[in-house]
């Protein structure tokens, strides 16, 4: 019989999200992971598995929280601009540390088959949704015809990559604002 974990699993994987994000996966010890849960080993190889398996799981947790903020922008949105628009102002002012996902994507997708397998559906989620919101504005007349939605869904989620490690090396809020500005003005 399988024993019963002793501790709140979000608020563990919250702490060890927070923990991969700011140090990397290769720069996080077992004892950090253990200092920062104030968890033993045991408890942690008990319920992950090992270091990868708490990396896995806290990728995951992240990906989840991260959907959640991005499906309120879509219901507080009264445009598709205004849905792009916060995506990509939460990504600049998510912090220095960047996102998890891409930082993972830099640091493990050619090390490790199951995490890029991960990687590249996250990113076909995330191209889904630009391509319905896309879709919408051409729709509504608000965004040109000039490219399929599905092109401009892949060049939004490249962008926002690319936006998001610019974020991580500049304090220059107008500069980023202008990228935005500049890569969404494709659509109109």
């Amino acid at each position: 019989m399988p024993k019963t974990e002793l501790f709140n699993r979000e608020e563990i994987l919250h702490k060890c999200a927070d923990l991969f994000h700011r140090k990397g996966y290769n720069a996080t010890s077992m004892q950090d992971l253990v200092d920062t849960t104030n968890l033993n080993r045991s408890s942690l190889y008990n319920s992950f598995g090992n270091k990868r398996g708490i990396y896995v799981e806290s990728l995951k947790f992240y990906k989840d929280k991260s959907s959640q903020s991005v499906q309120s922008f879509l219901l507080d949105s009264k445009t598709p601009l205004s849905a792009l628009e916060s995506i990509f102002n939460y990504a600049i002012n998510s912090g220095k540390n960047g996102c998890l996902l891409s930082n993972c994507a830099t640091e493990m997708a050619n090390m490790d088959e199951g995490i890029k397998r991960f990687l590249e559906h996250n990113g076909d989620q995330m191209e889904e949704l630009f391509e319905n919101i896309v879709t919408k504005g051409q729709l509504n007349g608000n965004f040109n015809y000039k490219r399929t939605a599905k092109e401009y869904a892949t060049y939004l989620f490249s962008a926002l990559q690319g936006i998001r490690v610019t974020s991580m090396i500049t304090d220059n809020k107008s500069k980023l604002d202008s990228l935005v500005k500049t890569t969404l003005s494709i659509l109109y």
